[in-house]
């Protein structure tokens, strides 16, 4: 990269190894005439290139039903991950290839995926919600009457339990990518139903403190849910970026729990059960229960902690030269709003607050982005998230040291990408 147009020494570096003025390149760019960062030279003319290309010589393609990727695109897709393939091979796993993407929102063919027992193919027509137990009026909806209801759209991510388990218990960090290591996390745009709409019509009895939402899927998969969540902002969703829900994510519904971990936003809802105290049910007293450093568990942990990630750039990729680059990521907090995000590039001895990009929304995924110049010399990236209600995000040492070590669930602790002198991007402990 030859960056001729820029005076490095004129910028306004904010922290140590290069971390910049967030408005620094943009006043770069202003000054240098509105030259590139590391573009080609555009010849004059009104084309970008003299030369006619091929594919404007013939008739394009004729319009489609439902629009694809490009072809060129085939390879940002989730990475598989199956854990136990030969002994349970309907327990599936896809993470989202966050490295791959910008934005914020999750195209819903790459929304992260959490099968127990594999993607059942529901019949929407035979498909019902009952919601009965501690109500006045036991009811039992099919899809066509909940669309005669008001709805609501809310854009939330949800991030699985288990997310960044690999950091969490190898010892050694693995190399791959944010979609392996950090792909069960995403957010969209959902459409439904408030469920206190619902509730409320059923009449939930003053002794119903709590709600078991049971999925229409083989293991029947349960969670217990506090009525006071549900009353709140919880959401039968039916439609996800606009389209149906799609299969993997709980066609022709799913529960929509805003902030809480992804196994109680239960996938193909069927039975929502109002009892007076929670089930301990297996999906949550056997496999979402956290053993402390002490020997004592923590059962019902629910929201997911303050969290944050670089994407860009990040581990298994490399640089492409010395010079500009913008460093860009995502941050999220089930508590509600990202309220600060601040970058490191010596390794924790400096931070610089970082941009992030607007509408900041509560319990969604937060763009951050800060500019910053690579000298070449190897480097290591850090990012830390501050959420609205003052947590912050642990480091690694902090995480670990309150739990056994044979936890991996809620792991919320900073990502440290260690950048090679040869621009090799790999993950690292820090």
């Amino acid at each position: 990269m030859t960056h001729s147009s820029f005076n490095p020494t004129a910028l306004d570096y904010v922290a140590g190894g290069g971390l910049m003025n967030r408005r620094s390149l943009l006043r770069a760019a202003a000054i240098g005439g509105g030259a590139t960062f590391a573009g080609l030279t555009i010849p004059k003319g009104a084309r970008a290139d003299p030369l006619i290309p091929d594919w404007v010589k013939v008739a394009g393609a004729r319009a489609r039903g439902y629009g694809m990727p490009a072809e060129q695109e085939a390879d940002v897709q989730r990475a598989i991950i199956e854990p136990y393939k030969e002994v349970a091979p309907s327990f599936s796993i896809s993470g989202t290839p966050h490295q791959k993407l910008r934005g914020t929102i999750t195209p819903s063919g790459l929304h992260y995926e959490l099968h127990h027992g594999g993607r059942p193919d529901v019949d929407p027509d035979q498909h019902r919600l009952m919601i009965h137990g501690l109500v006045d009026r036991p009811l039992k909806f099919d899809l066509d009457s909940l669309g005669r209801y008001p709805m609501v759209t809310e854009t939330h991510f949800l991030e699985c339990a288990g997310n960044s388990l690999f950091n969490a218990i190898m010892p050694e960090p693995m190399q791959a990518g944010c979609d392996v290591l950090h792909g069960l996390l995403s957010n969209s745009e959902w459409t439904g139903i408030p469920m206190s709409v619902l509730l409320d019509e059923a009449g939930v009895k003053p002794e119903g403190r709590w709600v078991v939402a049971v999925g229409n899927d083989g293991p029947s998969l349960a969670r217990s849910i506090p009525i006071e969540k549900l009353m709140d902002d919880a959401i039968l969703a039916l439609y996800q970026n606009g389209e149906r829900v799609r299969p993997e994510q709980g066609y022709p519904m799913r529960l929509l729990v805003p902030g809480f971990e992804g196994n109680m936003n239960v996938k193909w809802l069927t039975s929502l059960w109002a009892t007076d105290a929670p089930a301990h049910t297996k999906d949550e007293s056997g496999e979402y229960t956290e053993l402390l450093a002490d020997g004592t568990s923590v059962e019902f942990t629910f929201g997911m902690g303050v969290k944050s990630i670089i994407t860009h750039p990040s581990s298994t990729m490399t640089m492409t030269g010395n010079g500009f680059y913008e460093i860009s990521g995502l941050a999220w907090s089930g508590a509600g709003p990202i309220r600060k995000v601040e970058i490191s590039a010596d390794g924790g001895a400096s931070w610089a607050e970082a941009e992030l990009v607007q509408p900041v929304l509560s319990r969604a995924t937060t763009r951050f982005r800060l500019p910053w110049h690579w000298e070449g010399a190897p480097t290591l990236l850090m990012s830390r998230a501050e959420d609205l209600t003052g947590a912050v995000q642990p480091t690694r040492s902090d995480w670990k040291a309150r739990y056994d070590p044979s936890n991996f669930l809620h792991n919320n602790a900073i990502q440290a990408w260690q950048i090679t002198a040869e621009g090799m991007v790999q993950n690292v402990y820090a």
